[in-house]
């Protein structure tokens, strides 16, 4: 078992106390799900279509842009935690005074297309910017999978010295799968498993695993140390709400199953 899943509730009790209590619990019981719409989106049906298949399907809490105007909709929507995404610590700060609960320095898939490439050293330092803005909201802190994976923990370290109650993992939306079925969807979600399971072993808070997984992988996230997992694009990217709803249903009974199984 890993240290993370031992020990966050003792030795970083302060910091674990802000979260909010229904995630508390799901990230002790390691069935956390985080329904995220997309840092880059600010279509307001779009999210708030999202939102309600993440309430309805009984998803744990949602991440959505950090804008005001889309925190003051989801905060009408669902009485779900609800996360704000970022890469600045002024918007992050500015989504909280509008009700966000907690928030989160990363999904920064959206930007590797770009060409945008996210260092250790410009994370750590968003981090200990955010935590000096927000001093005691729940901060969640994406570690980049480009860097190597020893690198990958490094920085998963340091980040929980600088403030960071929750280490989010990636790496599924750069991955190039070379087969089909169930053998693809592992493949496409090796590197954030492969992280989540380095990290998990040295950090003492919650690792959640994102990006690329599947309700075939998400047991395998819990295996490899998670307390919880966040998926985006496999929900956000559907045409309806029942599609998305039924999504998220799976995933539900997906990380229930491996409770049992644990």
């Amino acid at each position: 078992m890993s240290k993370c899943n031992v020990e966050y509730e003792l030795s970083n009790l302060e910091n674990f106390m802000a979260i909010p209590p229904t995630l508390q619990i799901a990230f002790q019981q390691k069935n956390a799900l985080k329904v995220i719409s997309g840092l880059t989106n600010f279509d307001a049906a779009r999210v708030s279509t999202i939102i309600k298949a993440a309430d309805r399907g009984g998803a744990t809490f949602v991440d959505i842009a950090a804008d005001v105007e889309l925190v003051r909709l989801a905060k009408q929507l669902t009485r779900l935690p609800v996360c704000v995404s970022a890469i600045d610590s002024h918007k992050l700060a500015a989504a909280v005074a509008a009700g966000a609960d907690l928030v989160e320095i990363g999904n920064f898939d959206a930007f590797y297309a770009q060409g945008r490439r996210f260092e250790a050293a410009e994370v750590l330092e968003l981090t200990r910017q955010t935590r000096s803005l927000l001093p005691t909201t729940p901060l969640s802190v994406t570690v980049p999978h480009i860097l190597p994976l020893d690198q990958q923990v490094q920085l998963a370290e340091a980040l929980v010295k600088a403030g960071a109650d929750i280490i989010q993992t990636e790496g599924g939306t750069s991955s190039l799968p070379t087969h089909a079925g169930t053998l693809g969807l592992i493949e496409k979600a090796s590197p954030t498993l492969a992280a989540a399971f380095e990290i998990a072993r040295v950090v003492d808070v919650p690792v959640l695993c994102a990006s690329g997984l599947s309700s075939v992988t998400a047991p395998m996230a819990i295996a490899a140390g998670a307390s919880g997992i966040g998926v985006g694009s496999a929900i956000n990217k559907l045409s309806s709400e029942i599609e998305m709803i039924a999504v998220v249903r799976s995933l539900v009974e997906a990380l229930s199953a491996a409770i049992v199984k644990v």
